[in-house]
């Protein structure tokens, strides 16, 4: 696998988790009754958390796994689990309608939009909805595949995490034309086709984190299928 081809892989991964088409809903629910200019505003300070955090892990969580004494393979066992649990609930329901029910309630109690911005900035966008234990894992299982590369998989993974940012920042800011365009059964479709494809990465990572941690359990070709 080349250093492109995992970038490109890098990103799907992620935009599956972070899922910015389907938590448009969310998003709009959130910011019911701001101006254009305050929604944006919102939407720029979420994607440059989704920047800032990701690229930490990206390049701390290695670290972290060997301060707590964590095997690699170990915690791409514990990722995949978490990855399928997700895709499951993003395939078999409204996985955002949850977190849209709450941040409408949120919008009806607070009479200072100021204040329910900031809620709305920690929950549901910040943690868990788009930044999670799925998503955390994911990038360090992600940023211990780049380091075969060098510098220029590094580079890439950085490059894959902000676009990933971008995306999620286009995506809320298009979230009037979002919505009349896919509708609410869209908008569903999308969420559960992005949970399956969850499932099949975590699936991946179980089938990789059981190949490094056993002897000939795993087929390599099953476990690293593009591998050169």
């Amino acid at each position: 696998m080349s250093p492109a081809d995992f970038a490109v892989n890098f990103f799907v991964a992620l935009f599956a988790l972070l899922d910015p088409i389907g938590n448009v809903p969310v998003f709009a629910a959130s910011t019911a009754g701001a101006s254009g200019r305050e929604r944006a505003q919102i939407a720029l300070v979420i994607s440059v958390f989704v920047l800032g955090f990701l690229t930490f892990f990206y390049f701390s969580g290695l670290s972290l796994l060997t301060f707590f004494g964590i095997s690699l393979p170990a915690f791409r066992i514990a990722g995949g689990v978490i990855l399928f649990v997700l895709g499951l609930k993003m395939v078999g329901d409204d996985f955002t309608s949850s977190f849209a029910d709450a941040a409408e309630a949120s919008a009806d109690d607070s009479r200072t939009y100021v204040r329910r911005r900031i809620e709305q900035m920690i929950v549901p966008f910040a943690m868990p909805l788009l930044i999670g234990p799925g998503a955390i894992s994911t990038v360090i299982i992600y940023a211990s595949q780049a380091k075969q590369y060098g510098l220029s998989g590094l580079a890439m993974g950085v490059g894959a995490i902000a676009a990933v940012s971008v995306a999620t920042l286009l995506s809320f800011l298009a979230t009037p034309i979002i919505g009349k365009l896919l509708g609410k059964i869209g908008l569903s479709i999308i969420v559960r086709v992005l949970g399956l494809i969850l499932c099949a990465m975590a699936v991946q990572f179980l089938l990789a984190g059981v190949a490094d941690s056993t002897v000939g359990l795993i087929r390599p070709e099953a476990a690293w299928p593009y591998a050169k």
